[in-house]
């Protein structure tokens, strides 16, 4: 049985340096698991309680909400916008955070990495992601951690799937993650 890793990038611009990121990891999934970068976050309205009905949920939440059912893990890639997580991305934790204990990230292990322009590579917005996981009921895994500062002038000329040290990173946080989905859960 493979593991499904759901990946969720936190910038919707068509060259964002975490794209490539999550692009990179579909490329690196270790055997035995199977990443698939997540699409449609931009069609997803702001979370309302008044629209999260349970026979009229909007399609793309329900959408978001089946494929994170349907993992075993995630991994969130987030820039930094103004010190913190990007709007999108945390109006995903908000859908993935409903319905009210059982959401569909209930008790899934989900690790935050990304990269950002600044010198500490988003490390802000990362924490903020995973408060925010934490709080929906996510299994926020702390002590996987990638924050690649500098971005804009890293990747510049180098796609991060062609940077050696950035795959290796990645690569280990992917192995990692995918042993503690592989596990089975204690009864």
């Amino acid at each position: 049985m493979s593991v499904r890793i759901l990946a969720l990038v936190g910038s919707l611009r068509a060259g964002s340096h975490n794209r490539q990121l999550a692009e990179t990891a579909v490329k690196l999934a270790p055997a035995g698991a199977d990443v698939a970068l997540y699409e449609g976050l931009a069609e997803i309205p702001f979370y309302n309680e008044d629209i999260d009905v349970e026979s009229s949920v909007p399609d793309a939440a329900a959408k978001l909400r089946e494929a994170a059912a349907g993992a075993d893990a995630l991994l969130f890639f987030t820039p930094e916008y103004n010190g913190t997580i990007p709007a999108v991305l945390k109006n995903a934790i908000d859908w993935l955070s409903r319905p009210f204990g059982a959401g569909a990230i209930g008790g899934k292990p989900v690790v935050v990495v990304g990269t950002a322009f600044g010198q500490y590579g988003g490390v802000w917005a990362q924490d903020e992601a995973r408060k925010a996981v934490g709080i929906a009921g996510g299994q926020v895994v702390e002590d996987i951690k990638l924050s690649i500062p500098g971005s804009v002038t890293r990747f510049a000329d180098t796609h991060p799937a062609d940077d050696a040290e950035v795959a290796a990173h990645l690569t280990e946080v992917l192995d990692r993650l995918h042993d503690l989905a592989g596990r089975p859960t204690a009864a």
